[in-house]
Parts: C-alpha cells; structure tokens; sequence
C-alpha cells in the first residue's frame, strides 16, 4: 500500500472519529435545559430545574438526538384582546406572561417546542384574561381591584396549565393597559365632559346658594349689631341726660342766683354768638338785666 493510500486511511479514520464524537459528545449551557430522545421517545433529562448536568455530556450515538429548551424565565405578551366588563363599558387589554419550563420532559410530550407553547399560553391568558375581568367593572379593572384581578387571572392560568400537563410554572400575570377601543372613545370623553360639566354645575349652585345664605346671615348679624348698639347709645345718652340734670338740679338749688345767670348766658351764646343775630325787644326786657347789673342784676352796664 502505497504512503498515499495510507494518508486517505488516516484521513478516513479521523473523520469518521469526528463524526462518532459530534453524534456522542454534546454541551449542555447553564442557560438550557435538555431532553434526550432516543428513537424519537424522550428518555432522560440533562439540567432541568433542581437538577445539575451542566456542560459536556455523552449521549448514543445515531440512535439519540438532543432537544434543548431554555431554563431561564420567558415572557410572553398576548395579543391585544376587547373585553366587557360587567357594567357593559368596552376595554381593549394586553396581557404579559411571565413563565419557566419547569418540566421539560412533560413540556416535550405535550407541546415540542416553544411556539407551540407560546401559542397555547396566549390563548389560556385572553380565555382566562375575558373571564376574570368579565366579571369586574371598569373602574375595577382600570384602579380599583387590578391587582386583586390579575392574581386571580394568574392562579387561573396556572390552574390550567397544570390540568393540561403542559410542564409549565407561571410566575407572574399582569396587563400592560387597559384602554377604551378607538371607535367609543370619542363618545365616552363627550359624556365624561357633560357628567363633569353637571359636576361643575352643580358646585356652582351650591356655592351661590351658600353665598347668599352667608349674605343674608352677614346682613341680619349686621342689623342686629347696629339695632343694639343705637339702643346702647340712646340708653347711655339718656341716662347721661338725667345724670346732667340732676346735677344741674343740685347745682341750681344750692345757688339760684347763678343757676339764672348761667341760663343767661346760655341763652345769650345761642341767640347772640354767631354775630348776625337781630332781636328787636323792649328796653327794659329781662333778656337784658345781666347786661345792665351783672351777675346780681344790678345796674351798671349801658344800652
């Protein structure tokens, strides 16, 4: 056998060695998880959850081949889906899905392959998503009890995922929005702006009316206070007036001599003070007598 003939036998050999090894060696990553199948049938699993397993492993082979999934948590956001809530108002919703294989012999029996998978899951998330919020009202699902809602769509998806033996753990379940369909917005805006308009209507009746009763309270406050206060004053007025009396009284009885004398000039400040006073009376007039004597009456000062 010639060295040429030897060299395409080496050759042979090792390519046939790389070939036993590619078919028998295969690498399992800390991010996967793999199912063994032998003739088609799965028969063991490498690095499922709990489990090691990680990195180079040995199958048969020819006879077994190697399905790998991802052991990591996956997401999966459903498509948008309208809803009716129980007080008839119409919602458009997205679910997002979080989810893990966490069987993944069972997940290959029932389902093969991820898409498979995310196409049944979607379907579970809008059936479960419509019956869950079905029964709630919008203001439920927008604020109210979206949370209390969405644990209980979660437990939902995992109740039938688990009866469907689709190896399958739900982690968690929310929905992204909650929005009105383009076609009713227009009108639900309009009689949200009539409602609030009737709102602000009615604020302002409220408000005038309790004006005018703060008003008219004011007003009655005011009447009385000033009602009061005239009759403070005129008792004070009168009682200072009989206090003046009686001390004009007493001063008269004790000297009735000045007490005239003061009358006088009294009567003499208001016809004669301001200058332009003309009285036409007899000579001899009383009117005049402190002219003429002062205060005793005597005489002494001229006409």
């Amino acid at each position: 056998m010639t060295r040429s003939s030897h060299l395409i036998v080496y050759a042979i050999i090792a390519v046939a060695i790389a070939v036993l090894l590619a078919n028998t060696l295969f690498v399992v990553d800390q991010r996967e998880q793999a199912v063994v199948l032998r003739f088609g049938d799965p028969v063991r699993v490498i690095h499922a959850p709990g489990q090691g397993g990680a990195g180079l492993n040995v199958k048969q082979p020819f006879i077994e081949n190697v399905i790998k999934f991802d052991r990591r948590n996956l997401a999966l956001e459903a498509d948008q889906e309208e809803i009716i809530a129980s007080d008839n108002q119409r919602l458009v919703v997205d679910g997002f899905l979080r989810y893990r294989i966490s069987d993944p012999l069972q997940f290959y029996r029932t389902l093969r392959n991820e898409t498979v998978a995310q196409d049944r899951l979607e379907r579970l998330v809008n059936s479960s998503l419509r019956q869950v919020l079905g029964s709630a009202t919008q203001n439920d699902i927008v604020s109210g009890r979206r949370d209390a809602l969405m644990l209980q769509s979660k437990l939902d998806v995992a109740r039938r995922a688990k009866q469907s033996r689709l190896g399958i753990e739900i982690i968690d379940l929310r929905i992204k929005r909650a929005d009105l369909p383009a076609a009713v917005q227009p009108f639900v805006y309009r009689r949200m702006q009539t409602q609030r308009a009737q709102i602000a209507a009615q604020y302002r009746a409220d408000g005038e009316q309790q004006k005018r009763e703060i008003v008219a309270n004011a007003d009655r406050e005011v009447t009385i206070t000033v009602a009061n206060a005239r009759e403070t004053g005129e008792t004070t007025r009168g009682q200072g007036d009989a206090q003046r009396t009686r001390i004009f009284a007493q001063a008269f009885g004790k000297d009735p001599g000045f007490a005239a004398f003061y009358r006088s000039m009294q009567a003499y400040e208001a016809g004669l003070g301001q200058g332009d006073t003309t009285l036409v009376l007899s000579p001899d007039s009383a009117f005049f007598k402190y002219f003429e004597g002062g205060p005793t009456g005597g005489g002494g000062a001229r006409r």
